[in-house]
């Protein structure tokens, strides 16, 4: 992408916000819709294990994460425009190819076919919004962008329960397939980005990237079944520690690295990463530990449990729209960070303390699902509107790409954890549960005490139209970083 490029015109702002909004819900929301799916699927293959159905979920993550920097940076080369049509056709298709899966390594591959497609949809939807929406209403974009991440990320198991109680496992990934289709359609309205010649990323930085992030998304998300000590969860972690170091380094000094090192050099971007790492590990966990603790211990039925967490989303996405909208130029990121985490770390020692045996629907599960949906929703807009605006406009994608990254590792991480937690423990029972609780609650902690450093100063207000120069472009989109 070229930051001289006049952001504001083209497609209308609601089509705009439609486009990419619906590209990240799509993303995240394969990440926990098929949650609930493996006794279903069990049913259908009927010669694997529960350990075999775990990878339905877990190449999903693994390609997500691995493949998030490198398409950040990809935006470079072929235009947003391009990269959202090339990751929501991969992401499209291969969602068809789950839900046709005629055996299980087939639905495998499609799996990680579809997390990949989902790694261009994200940075490539966000950089959609920022290049593409007035200045004025940008702030209130990202948050609908925002929105529609936390809301699928916890609508998730609520809409596989629901999905799957009415039409089997397969049309958690066939209901991908009319929206995807409907997104690739309509992205044409976009204006086409400037290609800039000779500009695609390090191949061999790339994949050192992906394969060293993949190693260590795969060792923490296996630890808890192949053992912490074991060679395999071991070789995985260091191998993809040492992989991931030399992909780092290599960008250090490759004319077009596979990922931009410069972007740490903002105080502020670097910050945004760790609130997104430590805000992933409490938000995946707690989520799906509240699907469990309502399955196990109040005995719901999955499709039960899918609408009591509703709540939760619905107040997420309040949240994130009304802070993009009403507190987006008087409340700046770093107030949305710590205020959102201060609701979760609230809630989570409320829950910590009072977790009972017995339901408490009304008086204990819907206001914290409430309160915590709404921090969620404030933490996930302060942290996108950090890492995107801190940075100038030609490093729009390679910036979410890794920001985006930051959050799916510590989301593996909370996974892990919660699954160590609850390995060999009483699972009808509220002590590990609220165990899980406990990690999310410092989880959240630390996001918040990191947020204190998401500092932007104010945009200038530019002289002369956009177009003019690189520089006024920039100053009109970011307005630059403390």
């Amino acid at each position: 992408m070229n930051g001289s490029e006049a952001p504001g015109q083209g497609p209308g702002y609601a089509r705009i916000a439609l486009l990419a909004s619906g590209a990240m819900f799509l993303a995240i929301l394969d990440s926990t819709i098929a949650n609930l799916a493996v006794s279903d699927m069990h049913e259908t293959f009927r010669g694997a294990s529960i350990s075999d159905f775990s990878w339905v979920i877990t190449l999903y993550a693994i390609f997500f994460a691995a493949l998030l920097a490198p398409a950040g940076r990809l935006a470079d080369a072929v235009g947003r425009r391009a990269l959202y049509t090339m990751g929501v056709g991969v992401f499209t298709v291969a969602s068809l190819l789950c839900a046709v899966a005629p055996y299980l390594p087939f639905l495998l591959a499609a799996r990680a076919i579809q997390g990949a497609g989902a790694a261009a949809m994200i940075p490539a939807s966000l950089a959609v919004i920022l290049f593409d929406t007035p200045p004025a209403r940008r702030m209130a974009a990202i948050g609908l962008w925002s929105a529609a991440g936390s809301a699928a990320a916890a609508i998730g198991p609520s809409l596989g329960g629901v999905l799957i109680d009415a039409s089997g496992w397969r049309s958690v990934f066939l209901i991908n397939v009319p929206f995807g289709i409907a997104l690739m359609v309509g992205v044409r309205a976009v204006r086409r980005s400037e290609r800039v010649p000779g500009r695609f990323p390090d191949a061999v930085g790339s994949l050192a990237l992906a394969l060293g992030m993949g190693g260590l998304v795969l060792g923490v998300t296996q630890g808890s079944d192949w053992g912490w000590g074991t060679s395999r969860t071991l070789g995985c972690l260091a191998a993809g520690a040492v992989v991931l170091a030399y992909g780092v380094l290599r960008a250090r000094t490759q004319p077009v690295p596979a990922i931009d090192t410069t972007l740490w050099r903002s105080r502020t971007f670097s910050l945004a990463n760790v609130v997104s790492f430590f805000y992933g590990a409490a938000l995946y966990a707690w989520l799906l530990c509240g699907v469990l603790y309502l399955v196990n211990v109040w005995h719901y039925s999955e499709l039960k449990a899918g609408f009591v967490l509703s709540p939760g989303a619905v107040f997420s996405a309040i949240a994130a729209v009304g802070i993009g909208r009403v507190l987006g130029r008087r409340a700046g990121p770093r107030l949305m960070v710590i205020g959102g985490s201060l609701l979760i770390v609230g809630v989570g020692v409320w829950l910590v303390a009072v977790l009972p045996v017995e339901p408490h629907l009304v008086d204990l599960w819907i206001p914290t699902a409430a309160i915590s949906g709404f921090g969620m929703g404030a933490v996930s807009t302060g942290v996108s509107t950090a890492a995107a605006l801190s940075v100038p406009p030609a490093q729009f994608a390679g910036a979410t790409g890794l920001n985006m990254a930051a959050r799916q590792m510590g989301g593996a991480l909370g996974i892990a954890v919660l699954a160590s937690v609850l390995a060999g423990a009483n699972i009808s029972g509220t002590t590990a549960y609220a165990h899980v609780l406990l990690f999310c609650t410092v989880m959240a902690a630390v996001s918040g005490l990191a947020g204190l450093g998401l500092v932007l100063k104010p945009a200038p207000q530019p002289s002369a139209p956009a177009t003019t120069a690189a520089t006024t472009g920039t100053a009109a989109v970011t307005g630059g970083e403390a």
